[in-house]
Parts: structure tokens; sequence; C-alpha cells
């Protein structure tokens, strides 16, 4: 499946360069487990951000920023079959789930929920304690 990552990343960061990283860290190390069970991960930002750059956005929320960030994930959930909501405090992916949700899309707030399709991979054989410890 192709898999929406919903989480903060600008939330609760007070535009602070340093945390916003961080949150995207967050939401990188969820999208590699996501592979490992055979997945492909999805993250909103990882498309936006290039975006937001080329339009001249100078900082987030600006108009630039506004234009593009939350409109290219309601765009890729146009493509994906799912949504994992990572734990988080955030507006912009609550509304991702609910756009998801109007749309049919299966919402997950579990990783171990999501199903393994890659029974194949030696990776995949760490799946589950890989689950537990990272959240």
């Amino acid at each position: 499946m192709l898999i929406l990552i919903a989480g903060p990343y600008r939330s609760g960061t007070n535009d602070d360069p340093k945390l916003m990283q961080q949150n995207l860290n967050n939401l990188e190390s969820v999208a590699l487990l996501l592979f490992r069970k055979g997945h492909i991960p999805l993250i909103g930002e990882w498309v936006a951000l290039s975006l937001i750059r080329l339009a001249g956005s100078l900082k987030p929320g600006d108009e630039a920023w506004e234009e593009i960030q939350y409109p290219v994930a309601h765009r890729l959930l146009e493509k994906c079959d799912a949504v994992l909501r990572v734990p988080g405090a955030s507006k912009g992916a609550d509304e991702d789930v609910r756009v998801a949700r109007e749309r049919g899309l299966k919402i997950y707030y579990r990783l171990e929920d999501i199903p393994i399709l890659n029974t194949h991979s030696k990776s995949a054989i760490k799946i589950v304690s890989d689950c537990r410890s990272e959240w």
C-alpha cells in the first residue's frame, strides 16, 4: 500500500527549524518501518518542502507556505491507499485524516495494525520488536 504518514511537523515548534526537523525525523523513522513491512511510505513534507522553497517562502506560515504545505498532502491523498496517524497534536495531520476518511481510505493509528506484505524480507522479521520499541 501507499501510506501517507500524518503527524506533527510544525505544530508545537513555534516555527523553530530544529524542532521542525526533529518532527520530520520522527515521521521518517516511522517511514522506514512501513517500508520494511512491504509498503511505500509517503510524507507530505518530502514533496511540499521543495515546492515551498521554489515558491520563494521565507518562513513557515507565509503566503507561499500556505499555498503549498497542506494542499500537497491532500493531493497526495488522492493517490494513497491509507493513512498512518502518528501520535502528537497536529491540526494538519487531523485534517489529513478527515480528508482521507471522506475519501474512504483506511486510517491506522498503530503501526502494528498495518499488515506485513513483505514476508520474504529478512527485515520483516524485526518488525514486531521495532514497532514496540520505536513508539
